[in-house]
């Protein structure tokens, strides 16, 4: 892919070691160099602001498409969410018949293999179920699996899978989670009743995170905790929707004071970006109000309508720094993931940085050196 030759950046630039206000150059696909003065701690940056690209790693349409429509669809989506600052991102299914998971599958390979002018970076594949607990749905549909070793893995020859969302106390759900553990994919608890002993024990054997952290999962009884209340005792990396509606501002913040490398993540559906209303599908209704998206009883929530800019802003309106929202809008995500070369602008790294204007407007957006 053609990309432009060196590129200049000026603001204040989001480094590891802080803000410096300088310049941001990058050729190709590559970033340089920084050059500026670094700000002291006590100083505040000042727009526009050049940070690191956000990542999503739960994300699973936009703009009317989404993981199940195709490979031109899910070219359609990812794009939908670049545009909006994500440089990254990892196509997510949900529970669903197995043959629309092969064909999902593969046309996220196909993608992952080829990327085109306007997309962000795929990561690969979030295996959202089916093998998660028929008790703990959600907004899923109800065809879930119990644990099947021999079906995982032959997902994951069809297609990288990045993370997958297994409950570890389903039947063969262990079973499922190590297996993918030792094909290098980070597996995650989530849409589960375990008790927060069952999540010590999957922890102990492999399990990477938490999926969705508070919603579709055993909770913070203080006499019988489950996932939620092991995740605040004991995780060290969890993704949180951070809509403001699935998850109280408060508890929010107290999982992010409690958890070391929280990070934040859309659970964007088809309708993310489309306009308010009520939209039919072949197997349910759901209502768009605002960035709120829900089942047609108006309670039960169906994915967000957001994207990782919103949750950006949503972040610094809680009185995260703009530095401490970067973190949890791309740099966790890539450690997690182990990408040396995303989530931090340092040399050699992607050049896929966001520009932010006053008001954290969006300015412009550049994935592995091109803008979009």
């Amino acid at each position: 892919m053609a990309v432009s030759s060196e590129v200049v950046l000026a603001g204040s630039i989001l480094t590891p070691s802080g803000w410096v206000k300088g310049r941001l150059l990058f050729e190709g696909r590559r970033i340089l160099r920084v050059e500026g003065e670094a700000l002291a701690s006590t100083e505040a940056p000042k727009p526009p602001y050049v940070i690191p690209g956000f990542i999503d790693l739960h994300v699973h349409g936009g703009d009317g498409h989404d993981y199940s429509g195709g490979e031109e669809a899910i070219r359609h989506f990812i794009r939908f969410h670049a545009a909006g600052g994500t440089v990254a991102i990892a196509p997510t299914t949900a529970t669903a018949l197995v043959e629309v998971l092969d064909r999902a599958l593969a046309d996220i390979e196909r993608v992952r293999n080829n990327r085109r002018a306007s997309e962000p970076t795929v990561l690969g594949a979030h295996l959202e179920g089916p093998f998660i607990n028929p008790n703990k749905l959600g907004a899923q549909m109800n065809v879930p699996l119990a644990g099947d070793v021999a079906l995982a893995l032959r997902w994951a020859d069809r297609c990288r899978l990045a993370i997958a969302t297994v409950a570890p106390e389903i039947p063969g759900g262990m079973e499922v989670m190590e297996a993918l553990t030792a094909r290098r994919c980070r597996v995650q608890i989530g849409h589960s009743l375990a008790s927060a002993s069952e999540a010590a024990s999957a922890f102990g054997r492999g399990m990477a995170g938490f999926t969705h952290l508070f919603n579709a999962m055993s909770g913070v009884d203080h006499r019988e905790p489950g996932v939620a209340a092991y995740a605040l005792a004991q995780g060290r990396y969890a993704e949180m929707i951070c809509d403001l509606h699935h998850v109280h501002p408060t508890v929010l913040l107290a999982a992010y004071r409690a958890i070391p490398r929280l990070y934040a993540i859309t659970d964007a559906t088809t309708f993310a970006g489309r306009p308010d209303g009520e939209y039919h599908t072949d197997s349910r209704t759901v209502i768009k109000k605002g960035l709120r998206i829900t089942l047609a009883d108006g309670t039960t929530l169906a994915g967000s309508a957001i994207t990782m800019l919103d949750a950006f802003r949503n972040l610094v309106s809680l009185g995260l720094s703009l530095a401490e929202a970067s973190e949890l809008c791309s740099t966790r995500q890539a450690e997690y993931l182990a990408l040396a070369d995303l989530g931090r602008i340092v040399p050699g790294a992607l050049a896929s940085v966001v520009m932010l204007e006053e008001g954290l407007a969006l300015g412009s957006v550049w994935v592995e050196g091109e803008q979009i």
